[in-house]
């Protein structure tokens, strides 16, 4: 029988619907609320990518935390049933607390027990500008709605330790970049009607750079989305500095310089407009460090576990990947992939995520299909 009582959410007037905080206004299982969380080094040695979701119509909350050191991909994933508390944002080892909203937050990792070595974290993020709106994400395959997602972004600062294999790292601030992402909406999650939607309405190419970087003094967003013919179906080139307007940049254009055989980026050139004289600008981007989201952190298209599917409750998996070999993660390549990079931009020099996905056909870059890569 269905429990219908208030949840402690209810308590307060954030309603925008008619129904309790528990339901979700829309009755489509790929409902999704969630974040993603990017924490680097500014010479590159580690990596960590963590992440909590909640759907509510299928009545899961997963997690995950990845860390690349080295070659080595550290894991933690966990699932549970979703219950009625959303200001609990803890699954298994993995926790996220809210200490000061879209200012301060802290997140927790426990380590296993039964293995001293395993992966645990205990680091504090903290904004260092205001929160950015990200465009309106609509995606349909035929006539369907498959996606449709709004999203803010933002970066900061972290402070904290991390420890893996019986040592630890030391996250000082000042000497890492931290940023993230807030989603929320309807996005596919694995099933049936998932699997029919690709078979049928499959895409010839996509092409995707998600960038959101931080200089001392502003924060550069930047998103484009792309067909195989180039057609771009979603743009973004925004800075925003403290007290001042934010300022849009024009149609930004990558040239990307990708590793020989691969898709795999090394450095690109990102040319924007400045605001006010339609001065060029260029956002010289160099790959620190990359983490393939396919491997670990549950993004399609892993094969061994993605969000929002049922595992029972209380599950937990720590594991580790090892991506000297890309031969043994084939699907990698075709999920996006995040990587730590260094930027510059008008002399200064500026940290955050160069994320990019480039699949199938994609004319502007000179690739065929899903087999052609770089020469």
């Amino acid at each position: 029988m269905a429990d219908d009582r208030p949840v402690p959410l209810d308590e307060y007037p954030i309603h925008q619907v008619p129904l309790s905080m528990k339901q979700v206004a829309t009755g489509d299982r790929n409902a999704y609320d969630r974040c993603i969380f990017h924490l680097f080094d500014h010479q590159g040695q580690a990596l960590l990518i963590l992440g909590l979701g909640v759907y509510p119509n299928v009545g899961v909350i997963d997690a995950y935390a990845t860390l690349r050191i080295g070659d080595t991909l550290h894991a933690v994933r966990a699932s549970d049933a979703l219950g009625d508390d959303r200001m609990n944002l803890s699954v298994g080892p993995l926790t996220i607390t809210v200490e000061e909203p879209l200012r301060r937050l802290r997140l927790t990792c426990a380590a296993d027990p039964a293995d001293p070595g395993s992966l645990a974290y205990d680091i504090t993020w903290t904004a260092g500008f205001p929160a950015l709106w990200e465009p309106h994400h609509i995606q349909r395959r035929g006539d369907r709605l498959s996606l449709e997602g709004r999203r803010f972004v933002q970066a900061g600062g972290c402070e904290g330790t991390i420890r893996v294999g019986g040592e630890d790292i030391a996250v000082t601030a000042g000497e890492w970049t931290a940023t993230r992402d807030r989603s929320w909406g309807v996005r596919p999650i694995p099933g049936e009607e998932r699997g029919r939607l690709e078979e049928e309405f499959g895409t010839e190419g996509f092409h995707w750079i998600w960038s959101p970087v931080r200089f001392e003094d502003r924060f550069l967003m930047v998103i484009t989305q792309e067909d195989a013919d180039g057609h771009r179906t979603l743009n973004e080139a925004t800075v925003v500095r403290n007290g001042v307007r934010d300022r849009q940049l024009g149609w930004p254009q990558a040239d990307i310089t990708y590793r020989s055989g691969t898709r795999h980026p090394e450095r690109a050139v990102i040319h924007l407009t400045g605001p006010d004289d339609r001065k060029p600008l260029e956002l010289g981007v160099e790959v620190l460090a990359s983490l393939p989201l396919a491997v670990g952190a549950g993004y399609p298209p892993a094969d061994d576990w993605q969000h929002g599917t049922w595992q029972g409750r209380g599950w937990t998996d720590r594991r580790t990947y090892d991506l000297s070999d890309p031969a043994a993660h084939p699907m990698a390549a075709y999920g996006v992939i995040d990587h730590a990079a260094r930027f510059t931009l008008d002399g200064q020099t500026g940290y955050g995520i160069f994320e990019h996905g480039s699949f199938g056909r994609h004319d502007p870059s000179g690739f065929t299909g899903f087999e052609s890569v770089a020469p």
